[in-house]
């Protein structure tokens, strides 16, 4: 049973800047988001980590919202925090799977994004999950967002050696003869 296994947690990355992330909320279950939020902003201040709030409708504003930040703010990394609790719809599937791909996208896209939506069959495992001294996936999804923000920072300086032409070699251009045949 996965309630008896132990997991290996990586240590707070540490930074030279200063971190800021937006944790983005879904408060439709109001405690268990309260929950989750206490644990990422306990994580982030651990990390040294400033932390802003706002909550939006449910689940699948969640990635809107951090989508349009991503784009208009001036954050390094997102935290999404909310819960589905499996109903008697497929509406739960809808919720579940369209948010996550919508956050798995942006991450792909360079977005430094910390998953804490809770997808629970039912409210007990939602509170067990939710609470900062339980299994805090608040605090989980706020560390996830700072390491992939201590990645970043760290590729974000790479130059020479990345793309597609070997480093120190030329490659010949298409085209007239007229104009440059080395790039």
């Amino acid at each position: 049973m996965a309630g008896h296994e132990t997991h290996y947690t990586l240590d707070l990355p540490k930074f030279d800047k200063p971190v800021r992330l937006l944790i983005v909320v879904a408060p439709y279950y109001k405690d268990i988001a309260d929950n989750l939020v206490a644990g990422a902003r306990a994580v982030a201040a651990e990390a040294g980590a400033v932390a802003d709030l706002v909550e939006v409708p449910g689940a699948l504003e969640v990635p809107t919202a951090i989508a349009m930040a991503a784009r208009m703010a001036d954050y390094d990394g997102f935290v999404a925090l909310g819960c589905v609790i499996r109903g008697e719809t497929t509406h739960y599937d809808t919720v579940c799977n369209d948010s996550s791909r919508a956050l798995t996208l942006m991450g792909l896209e360079g977005v430094c994004i910390g998953n804490g939506i809770l997808t629970v069959e039912n409210r007990p495992q939602a509170e067990v999950r939710a609470d900062p001294a339980g299994q805090n996936k608040g605090g989980g999804a706020a560390a996830a967002a700072l390491h992939l923000v201590a990645l970043s920072r760290k590729w974000a300086g790479r130059k020479t050696g990345i793309g597609f032409k070997p480093q120190g070699e030329s490659f010949r251009i298409a085209g007239q003869p007229e104009g440059p045949s080395r790039a």
